[in-house]
């Protein structure tokens, strides 16, 4: 009861906004009841982000699950319902912002457990699997710098689009290009990114 009362005041007024006796008051019980089951505000917030990110994780997990979808079709599903659900607990807000720097730590940690550690995953599957031409690393950090900036981004009230628009037109041009063809008639060969197989200076000769 504390902890889901404490969540609607904290994503209501922001966590600096709220005190305990705004809680106390909330909750009609004196705050020493509070401090029996948490300590201080930010072990409190702990709390309600834990179960944010539960929420945030058995999504996901459920995309994952659906191993039968192209593998692009996944990575847009997975793209949309964790941006989805990172905006609606303002989680890149809590990670970039200022503020309480443990309580900033803290969101980096769960937001890299419960959601890019799948997507590197993601990736590295459809790597192994050949169906990918550049290293999935580079295309997990693409896209999570993506992901965190839409979730913040007014481009999406700019442009008119929904930020899963948005999501979906990142997982295009990450995956398949921002090159439109030629429609000239004429076969226009797309140039293609070529990945390096090893550092220079590990082929160079000494004089």
């Amino acid at each position: 009861m504390i902890a889901e009362a404490a969540g609607r005041l904290f994503f209501a007024s922001g966590f600096a906004g709220v005190s305990m006796d705004d809680l106390a008051r909330e909750l009609g019980m004196s705050k020493k009841t509070i401090y029996r089951y948490f300590p201080d505000k930010r072990s409190l917030l702990a709390e309600v982000l834990d179960r944010k990110f539960a929420a945030v994780e058995s999504r996901l997990r459920a995309v994952e699950e659906a191993e039968a979808q192209p593998f692009g079709v996944r990575v847009e599903q997975f793209l949309i319902a964790a941006g989805s659900e990172l905006e609606r607990i303002g989680a890149a807000q809590l990670a970039t912002g200022r503020g309480d720097a443990m309580l900033r730590h803290y969101v980096e940690q769960r937001m890299d457990a419960v959601v890019y550690r799948r997507l590197d995953e993601l990736f590295r599957e459809a790597h192994l699997r050949g169906l990918l031409s550049a290293p999935p690393e580079l295309l997990s950090e693409i896209t999570r710098g993506a992901l965190e900036r839409l979730v913040t981004s007014q481009l999406p009230r700019e442009l008119h689009w929904t930020a899963a628009d948005l999501l979906r037109a990142t997982v295009n041009t990450v995956l398949y290009g921002a090159i439109r063809p030629a429609h000239s008639g004429v076969a226009e060969e797309v140039p293609r990114a070529v990945v390096p197989a090893a550092r220079d200076d590990e082929y160079e000769v000494s004089p």
